[in-house]
């Protein structure tokens, strides 16, 4: 910042006129003491960091899961105002419960966004949008007419789709969305790349390998909700039947901890500033298996790594990682650059 420069003012020659020099009558000192020019800018530095905290506070992305696995899956995100679901695979109650206890009303919530139609990422949809009707769905034809073709979810959920198409950018809730391709045996199963401002937050959740178009996105995150379904380890020992361990292997099944740690380590730089493990399996990995598969890496190539808890430590570290809950709702995330 620039010195300031103050201009003492000029010397009152209307008064030299009415006034000898010794017949000024006497005032009493009221103007408080002359700041010094260090003091006077650093006034203004303060002020101007508050301001641009007070901007960054609101124009910070807002993120909460609801539940995360084969069980179901769910997740807010937002603005200070508004938002959307991603996901509608976890009980209404639940989800709507957890939004009014921090503060999101139900008028609040402008759409649901749809990754695919497996049950556990959509078993709750037509229930939230039969309750709040201003809620529509937004996925590609093909995702509509998977559910429709895999569930008995009333036909009158169509009533509230808006058709979307991978590439092409929408608007929804003050954002912009970017569908994508990702691999996985669901009907035209979708990532997602969220803009808001300068950040950019990206879904990339069931999907059996990472692909060309995938990685393309991903790459861009500046808050990335990867899949780390399991451990080749435990799912190769586990009581699996071989046909259920070779679809979760397959390039349409899920991701391998070990991918998922490679591509993260592999492609950080400076504005990557959290990683959101999902869909962790009840059965062939943990939360700690998977958070040290990519913890791992990440220091391995000196990036260091906080726990998303937003404590002085955890400031000091260039990423945050956590291992979104299958079953429970995770914190409240307010997402800084």
């Amino acid at each position: 910042m620039s010195t300031k420069k103050y201009i003492k003012k000029p010397y009152d020659r209307q008064r030299s006129i009415l006034f000898e020099d010794d017949d000024f009558p006497e005032q009493e000192e009221i103007a408080p003491k002359t700041k010094s020019i260090e003091e006077l800018n650093r006034e203004d530095e303060l002020r101007l960091k508050a301001s641009e905290e007070e901007v960054a506070q609101r124009q910070s992305m807002r993120f909460i899961s609801f539940g995360s696995g084969s069980s179901g899956n769910c997740a807010y995100l937002g603005t200070e105002t508004e938002g959307v679901l991603i996901d509608a695979g976890v009980d209404s109650d639940k989800v709507l419960k957890s939004l009014a206890d921090n503060g999101i009303k139900p008028d609040m919530v402008k759409g649901i966004v749809i990754t695919h139609d497996h049950g556990d990422h959509v078993r709750s949809v037509y229930t939230i949008v039969r309750k709040y009707k201003h809620i529509h769905v937004y996925c590609t034809p093909r995702v509509m007419n998977g559910i429709f073709r895999r569930h008995s979810i009333s036909r009158r959920l169509k009533e509230y789709h808006e058709a979307i198409f991978k590439e092409i950018p929408f608007p929804l809730a003050g954002m912009k969305f970017t569908a994508f391709d990702v691999s996985h045996d669901g009907s035209d199963n979708a990532g997602f790349l969220v803009e808001y401002g300068n950040q950019r937050f990206v879904v990339a959740t069931d999907m059996g390998r990472i692909t060309d178009r995938a990685f393309f996105y991903m790459k861009q995150a500046d808050y990335l909700m990867i899949e780390a379904n399991y451990d080749s380890e435990m799912l190769e020992k586990g009581n699996y039947a071989e046909y259920l361990k070779n679809r979760i292997r397959a390039e349409k099944g899920h991701l391998d901890n070990k991918v998922t740690a490679a591509f993260v380590a592999d492609n950080y730089d400076d504005n990557f500033k959290y990683v959101f493990l999902c869909h962790l399996s009840h059965d062939n990995n943990t939360p700690e298996i998977a958070k040290n598969e990519v913890r791992g890496a990440l220091e391995a190539k000196g990036i260091t790594v906080g726990n998303g808890e937003n404590t002085i430590e955890d400031q000091k570290k260039a990423v945050q990682l956590v291992a979104l809950p299958r079953f429970e709702s995770s914190a409240w995330f307010v997402l800084k650059k």
